[in-house]
């Protein structure tokens, strides 16, 4: 191979690399598109300034394992957290947090929204480790925490029969498909989590399908 046709093939291939970088960065960037959108039809508390910078940033993991699953409408239980009532402490530009409160709402939790700068310091008030923050913290009037994403289903699950060694249940990260994650067709597998008093964790649930959810 000449030397001409040598510099031409490295140039082709530095910018296929680049194209597929991008690609992949675009791909990853619509996954979230839904937690960066604001959405509409949810009262705030209140609202201080706030940016996406000011949420947690959660541990990596390894590369998550995304699916296709048929759509499903969603399931309302109007009686299922009936009698519950909680504030939520999220970001201001979090639409994923809204739309997670929408389904909350939708199975009965009476919900306060609060906007806040920083999220940081709720969650070390209320002992989220940092490997199980989410972008959203959940503390009914009875003290229980909910951080991130987890299904009403389990909310009331808990409720019903608190362990005595618990403090509450937390969805790390932000996995597709779960509550308010919603896009297009995608799942990700993913549990939720016990959080106990004494600061250790323990898988309360494995979520393998949307209808695990419901």
């Amino acid at each position: 191979m000449t030397p001409l046709k040598i510099k031409s093939s490295l140039i082709f291939n530095r910018y296929l690399s680049k194209g597929l970088r991008s690609t992949l960065v675009l791909l990853a960037a619509s996954s979230l598109f839904a937690c960066s959108q604001p959405s509409s039809g949810v009262s705030d508390a209140s609202t201080t300034s706030a940016s996406t910078e000011d949420v947690l940033a959660v541990p990596k993991t390894a590369e998550p394992n995304v699916i296709n699953t048929p759509m499903m409408t969603s399931v309302s239980k109007p009686d299922l957290l009936k009698n519950v009532s909680a504030t939520v402490y999220k970001d201001a530009n979090c639409g994923c947090c809204k739309e997670w409160i929408s389904h909350a709402e939708d199975n009965g939790l009476s919900a306060t929204a609060q906007d806040v700068a920083d999220l940081a310091v709720f969650k070390e008030r209320y002992s989220v480790p940092n490997e199980m923050r989410s972008c959203h913290t959940v503390v009914t009037t009875d003290g229980y925490v909910f951080e991130g994403h987890v299904p009403a289903k389990y909310m009331a699950q808990f409720l019903e029969n608190p362990p005595v060694q618990a403090m509450g249940l937390a969805v790390p990260g932000m996995p597709v498909g779960s509550p308010g994650m919603e896009y297009q067709n995608k799942f990700m597998p993913y549990q939720v989590m016990q959080l106990n008093k004494d600061g250790t964790t323990q898988v309360y649930a494995d979520i393998e399908s949307v209808e695990q959810q419901l």
